[in-house]
C-alpha cells in the first residue's frame, strides 16, 4: 500500500495520450534519466556517447500501440509531458530518425537508433512490476550508468531501489481508509471535498490549488470541443473512425426538448470525444488514468450542463471529491491496469465520478461514499484487453459506460441514507485481491480477452465470432 501523502496535483496531470502508464510514465522516466546520465556525465568529466532502453512485460508486449516507444525518444530527448505540443511529435521524431543523432535532455548529441537501441522484451516481466525500463549509457570514458524504473499508474514513475520520496508535510486531516475519511470529514465538519482541500494547504495557497483545479476543469472541457470536432481514421492500423463529431451534429439537430436518451447520448458523446482524443495521441487530462480519462469529464460536463445552479465552485468540489476518492484506490490498491485490469482504470474512474456527483448533488458524506463504492462494486473483474495493444477496443466505448454508470451510481446513492451492505474499504480490498488473482493476460498484455479473440479467424465454431 502506498502511505504517503498524495495531492491533488499527483493525481491530475495533463499530459498526452493514449497511456499514462504507457505514454506519460515512460516520457517521464526517459527525462529523468536523461537528467541523470547528463549529471553523471558533469561528475565523471565525461560525455555520454550512447543511450539505450529496454522494455518488460506490459509495455514490451503493448508498447507500440501505446506510443512508448516515441514517449521514451521524446522522454530522452528532455520532453515533458505537459510541456510537449502533440502536433510538434511527428516531426520531432522524424529528425531524430532523419539524423540517427538524440539530443539527450536537449543537451547532448548522441547516436540513436531505434531499432538498435530501443529493445521490446516481451518475453520478460521484471519482478518489480508489469510495467517495467531499464534504461543504460555508456560514455566515452568506458563507464556506464544503468537505471530502472516502473511505471506505476496514471503517469507515476519509482525508480526501482530507490524509495518514494516521503513528503516532509503533515496534512491537518490525514486519511488511508474509507473508514478514515468519513470520520475526518464528520469530525471536522469540513465535508469530503473540504478536509481535501485543508490537506492541500501545506503544498500551497487556496487560491493556487483553486486555480490549479480551475485549470484541470478547463483543460477537460477544452478536450472534450476538441473531441467533437475531429474527424478521421484513428491511428494505429484498427480503422476506427471518430465518431464524436457526427454524433455531436446528430444531437444537436434534434428539435425536441432534451429527454432522458438526450441525456444519455450526450453523456456518451463527452466521453466518446475525450477518449479519440486520447487515442490519438491529444492533451488529457489522466483522471485518474488515460485510458480512463473521458469518464470524469463527461461526469462533470453533464453537471455543468443538467444542473441548475452549477459553478467553478461546484466544479472544484466535483474535482476535490473525486480525488479523495482516487487517493484511496492508489494507497490501497493500485490504479495501474497492468496489475488490476480495467478494474483499476475505468472502474476506479468511475467511482470517483459517482462520488463526486453525489457530492455536488447534495449528497453527505456516508451517501458519497456509498456511491463510490457501487461505481466499483459493480466494475469488480473488469479485465484490460486492448486490441492490437491500442487504447481504442474496446478502451473508447468503455469510458461512455463508465461515465453512465457512474451517474447511476450517484443517484442510487442518493435515494438511500447512507448506509448499505459494502463498504468502500471493503470493494477496494476486493478490488486488489480480484486484480492479483487475474492472470497476467488479461491485464494490458493483449494476450487475453478481445485481443485475442479478435484475432482468431472470422468462422468460428462457436457464436461465428466476427471482429
Amino acid at each position: 500500500m502506498l502511505a504517503r501523502a498524495i495531492s491533488v496535483f499527483d493525481l491530475y496531470t495533463i499530459g498526452i495520450g493514449p497511456s499514462s502508464s504507457h505514454t506519460v510514465g515512460p516520457m517521464r522516466a526517459g527525462r529523468l534519466f536523461a537528467q541523470a546520465a547528463l549529471e553523471t556525465a558533469e561528475e565523471r568529466r565525461t560525455a555520454p556517447v550512447s543511450v539505450r532502453c529496454r522494455l518488460f512485460g506490459s509495455l514490451a508486449l503493448t508498447g507500440h500501440g501505446h506510443a512508448t516507444d516515441t514517449a521514451v525518444i521524446l522522454g530522452l530527448a528532455g520532453w515533458a509531458p505537459d510541456g510537449i505540443d502533440p502536433d510538434r511529435v511527428p516531426a520531432l521524431l522524424g529528425a531524430i530518425a532523419e539524423s540517427g543523432m538524440l539530443m539527450l535532455g536537449d543537451r547532448a548529441p548522441v547516436p540513436f537508433a531505434q531499432g538498435r537501441d530501443l529493445v521490446f522484451d516481451r518475453d520478460t516481466f521484471h519482478p518489480g512490476h508489469p510495467n517495467t525500463l531499464l534504461f543504460g549509457c555508456v560514455f566515452a570514458d568506458g563507464s556506464t550508468l544503468e537505471r530502472v524504473f516502473h511505471s506505476i499508474g496514471g503517469g507515476v514513475v519509482l525508480e526501482a531501489g530507490v524509495p518514494p520520496v516521503a513528503a516532509n508535510v503533515r496534512q491537518p486531516f490525514p486519511f488511508t481508509s474509507g473508514a478514515e475519511l468519513l470520520e475526518q470529514a464528520s469530525g471536522s465538519g469540513l465535508g469530503i471535498a473540504g478536509i481535501v482541500a485543508a490537506n492541500e494547504t501545506v503544498w500551497r495557497s487556496e487560491a493556487e490549488t483553486d486555480a490549479f483545479l480551475d485549470a484541470v476543469a478547463s483543460a477537460m472541457s477544452g478536450c472534450i470541443d476538441r473531441g467533437c470536432v475531429a474527424s478521421g481514421i484513428l491511428p494505429g492500423g484498427l480503422g476506427v473512425r471518430r465518431r464524436a463529431g457526427v454524433i455531436k451534429a446528430a444531437l444537436e439537430a434534434t428539435e425536441r426538448a432534451p429527454g432522458p436518451q438526450d441525456v444519455f447520448e450526450w453523456v456518451s458523446l463527452w466521453a466518446l470525444a475525450v477518449n479519440e482524443e486520447n487515442a490519438a495521441g491529444g492533451r488529457v487530462v489522466t483522471a485518474p488514468t488515460n485510458g480512463a480519462a473521458g469518464v470524469l469529464p463527461a461526469v462533470l460536463r453533464y453537471y455543468q450542463r443538467f444542473t441548475p445552479g452549477a459553478d467553478d465552485a461546484g466544479a472544484r468540489r466535483f474535482l476535490l471529491t473525486a480525488a479523495a476518492i482516487g487517493f484511496l484506490y492508489k494507497k490501497r490498491a493500485s490504479i495501474s491496469a497492468a496489475e488490476m485490469g480495467c478494474q483499476g482504470e475505468v472502474g476506479v474512474a468511475c467511482s470517483m465520478a459517482a462520488a463526486a456527483l453525489c457530492a455536488v448533488l447534495g449528497g453527505t458524506d456516508a451517501q458519497i461514499e456509498n456511491a463510490a463504492e457501487i461505481g466499483m462494486e459493480h466494475n469488480l473483474g473488469l479485465t484490460c484487453d486492448p486490441i492490437g495493444g491500442l487504447v481504442q477496443v474496446p478502451c473508447i466505448e468503455r469510458n461512455t459506460m463508465g461515465a453512465v454508470k457512474a451517474i447511476n451510481a450517484a443517484y442510487l446513492a442518493l435515494r438511500g441514507d447512507g448506509q448499505h451492505i459494502v463498504s468502500l474499504d471493503a470493494v477496494i480490498e476486493t478490488m486488489r485481491q480480484t486484480g492479483d488473482d487475474m492472470r497476467s493476460k488479461y491485464k494490458e498484455t493483449s494476450l487475453g480477452g478481445l485481443a485475442v479473440t479478435c484475432s482468431l479467424p472470422v468462422n468460428l465454431a462457436v457464436n461465428h465470432v466476427e471482429c
